[in-house]
């Protein structure tokens, strides 16, 4: 497919088709094209309701496409180098969970880095798939999971060859990669598929000197956050697939297990012009997007105090490569978690970030950004440790506990369980999920030892304001345990 057909958005064609034929709507959704719901209209936008439309022939259906909507995932498809590309309504962790699906059945183990998004998990929780857990290596500086280590990986795969799967996060939240080509090539050694959680990894595709695609390495199926820097609306993703032996209409079999039927045209039309806007300019904007990112890291790093990281943490192997674009920033030796940094930058500031946890901040740079709003930053981050720094005495400082697996996921989800205050739990298998969000990683999942260490962290993060998720529990005080009362 050549560069001409990229200029093409047919789904945002089909829809600008559909407005001018001045169609009477007696379908759903029942605002009736905005008529119905004045004051959503006036907040969204009369050309937003417009085109929060129904599935219908002229405009094709996600379930089982065949004209425009095919026609777009064929177009995105040859954008990201991959056999077929699935348009995903669902967010990225529908597209993680049906890679998942995709490859593994009941019963088969998967290897996979521990540090994994919460959705992966979840994915075997749905399905019976047994984890083969990585433990990434740990930065001590920082505090932070890395990537996955060759060897480790290596050892995982010996060990457990019959296992269906490798699954890669890469990049990691903080902008960490693992060497993709030799993990692929190791596990396509064993008859492994390769699968890529992908999720930050959008303009790795469109850019320059960034570090290699999932397509690019070999890899079977990635799932792709194209809302995170790809510019679509939030809750749009990709999921790629580049095995002939995965049939994409098993696939979408899969897809259609968990995705809604009512998909939203406002995220399949973002999710197309985006496509476009990357493939003819994903140059000069990702160009830009290191330029402005650059710029920043150096400005922090001189305030003193804060250390914005980069590739000169890359040792060929747990830190194969590192994404420039991402703005990691560690805190701690201004004696303020970066959770405190997080809330002082929003309560204080009007500066809203990706996220805060015990060590790091992570503001994410993209095509929006401009130098105007990164000095703003630069000089939030100058008077926060001018106004509020004091002594990291007592800082907790790290991020990654190595967890104690006793029993697959799935198991201790439906088992027999009770709850119990949460400090009274060390020694307990965990049956739910405890983590701080964003990002998202568990600290504890279901099957997992409770510890006094996990405890300590968990008691800490909830000190200095982390957002904690999971638990049946919304004040995460109890927390269910495998077993009965």
């Amino acid at each position: 497919m050549n560069l001409l057909d990229q200029n093409r958005a047919p789904i945002y064609e089909a829809l600008e088709r559909y407005k001018s034929m001045r169609v009477v709507p007696f379908d759903v959704p029942g605002h009736k094209r905005g008529k119905g719901n004045i004051e959503l209209t006036r907040f969204l936008g009369e050309k937003c309701l417009t085109v929060d439309v129904n599935s219908m022939k002229p405009l094709d259906n996600l379930c089982h496409p065949v004209s425009v909507i095919k026609e777009a995932e064929e177009l995105a498809a040859a954008a990201f180098g991959a056999q077929h590309a699935f348009f995903m309504v669902n967010g990225t962790t529908s597209a993680v969970q049906s890679m998942i699906l995709s490859v593994c059945k009941r019963g088969d183990k998967i290897i996979m880095p521990r540090n994994v998004h919460r959705s992966a998990i979840n994915a075997l929780i749905i399905s019976g798939v047994i984890p083969v857990y990585v433990n990434p290596g740990i930065n001590q500086q920082l505090g932070i999971p890395l990537g996955m280590s060759v060897a480790n990986v290596k050892r995982a795969i010996e060990q457990n060859p019959e296992a269906k799967a490798v699954l890669i996060n890469n990049p990691t939240y903080y902008g960490i990669c693992s060497d993709l080509n030799t993990i692929a090539a190791l596990a396509h050694g064993y008859g492994m598929k390769v699968l890529v959680d992908e999720a930050h990894g959008t303009h790795f595709y469109f850019g320059e000197n960034l570090p290699v695609s999932a397509m690019s390495a070999g890899a079977d199926m990635a799932a792709v956050s194209m809302h995170k820097t790809g510019g679509s609306l939030t809750q749009s993703s990709f999921l790629l697939c580049n095995h002939p032996d995965i049939h994409q209409g098993y696939v979408r079999q899969i897809i259609n297990l968990t995705q809604t039927t009512s998909s939203s045209y406002l995220l399949l039309s973002s999710l197309d012009i985006s496509r476009r806007n990357l493939v003819l300019h994903g140059k000069e904007i990702f160009a830009r997007v290191k330029d402005l990112s650059g710029y920043a890291r150096e400005e922090i790093n001189k305030l003193g105090g804060f250390y914005a990281f980069s590739s000169e943490l890359i040792d060929g192997d747990a830190v194969f490569d590192f994404d420039t674009t991402k703005l990691s920033i560690h805190t701690l030796d201004i004696g303020l978690a970066g959770i405190e940094v997080y809330d002082l930058l929003r309560d204080e500031y009007d500066i809203q970030i990706e996220f805060g946890d015990i060590g790091n901040i992570l503001a994410i740079i993209s095509v929006g950004d401009d130098m105007f709003v990164l000095e703003r930053l630069i000089s939030a981050m100058a008077e926060i440790k001018r106004l509020y720094q004091k002594d990291k005495a007592g800082m907790y400082n790290h991020e990654y506990i190595n967890p104690e697996v006793v029993t697959a996921p799935q198991e201790a989800f439906y088992a027999t369980k009770h709850a119990i205050p949460l400090q009274q739990s060390a020694g307990q298998v965990c049956s739910e999920f405890v983590m701080c969000y964003p990002p998202g990683i568990p600290i504890l999942a279901p099957g997992e030892r409770i510890t006094k260490e996990i405890l300590e962290y968990i008691a800490y993060a909830k000190q200095k304001g982390c957002f904690l998720t999971g638990t049946e529990d919304i004040y995460i005080e109890n927390i269910n345990v495998v077993g009965g009362s």
